[in-house]
């Protein structure tokens, strides 16, 4: 079973949800931000972390993320995959002693990724181009922790992409994203309320989005399939 956490009510499972379904791998949705417990890692192939709207470093804010630290941690002592995205990339590195910067590298829209020379190496990069598209909406970014590897990178955000061990990565780019997404944060920011269509429109002008997306989740999934 593939464990999926929210973090935030207005961020969604998005299109890693109607993929995992579409490849028919089982998986679950926990929220800890209103109380639903994280099942026990045993009963657990995977885990996807999603992102929010707060920082990694809000533990007082929002006490649930103290929890989901030390989950993850446990995920990854145990060698269980691990994939974390924008919040979820965030929090892997905090977890593994790595630095959360608040306001620092900021990225909205659809815009490019690099691979590093180990990007192109790792499995869960398998089959993606060394340079390729994804979704960016992060005001919050992370330093890569002193075990991990810097696996991508932007003009804007050097710290795209990371490893941790064997199996654990985290991402400050989104590979879920789908329009009811944009549509619905770009509705809950004062800041790009009015930026809908246009953010829309890019997001939909890129058609290897999705196909990138796709393949990611599937090499991940086909790494937890291994780990069983």
């Amino acid at each position: 079973m593939v464990l999926i956490i929210q973090n935030d009510p207005e961020v969604l499972p998005g299109n890693v949800a109607a993929n995992l379904r579409d490849m028919g791998v089982p998986f679950t949705v926990r929220r800890p931000y209103c109380g639903e417990p994280l099942p026990p890692l045993e009963e657990t192939a995977a885990v996807i972390v999603l992102g929010g709207a707060m920082c990694a470093n809000d533990d007082q804010r929002h006490p649930f993320l103290v929890s989901v630290k030390g989950f993850i941690g446990e995920t990854v002592a145990r060698g269980i995959p691990y994939l974390g995205i924008c919040l979820g990339g965030q929090l892997l590195a905090a977890a593994m002693g790595g630095r959360v910067v608040a306001d620092r590298w900021g990225e909205l829209g659809t815009m490019e990724v690099e691979l590093t020379a180990a990007g192109k190496d790792d499995r869960l990069f398998a089959g993606i181009a060394p340079r390729f598209v994804s979704f960016q909406w992060h005001h919050d970014s992370f330093d890569i922790p002193g075990a991990g590897v810097l696996l991508a990178f932007s003009p804007a955000c050097p710290h795209q992409a990371f490893r941790i061990g064997p199996c654990a990565w985290g991402t400050q780019f989104h590979p879920e994203m789908t329009e009811e997404l944009i549509r619905a944060w770009c509705a809950g920011d004062p800041d790009t309320r009015g930026r809908a269509d246009e953010l829309a429109a890019a997001w939909q002008a890129e058609p290897a989005y999705e196909t990138t997306a796709r393949r990611l989740l599937e090499n991940f999934v086909q790494m937890a399939n291994g780990s069983q």
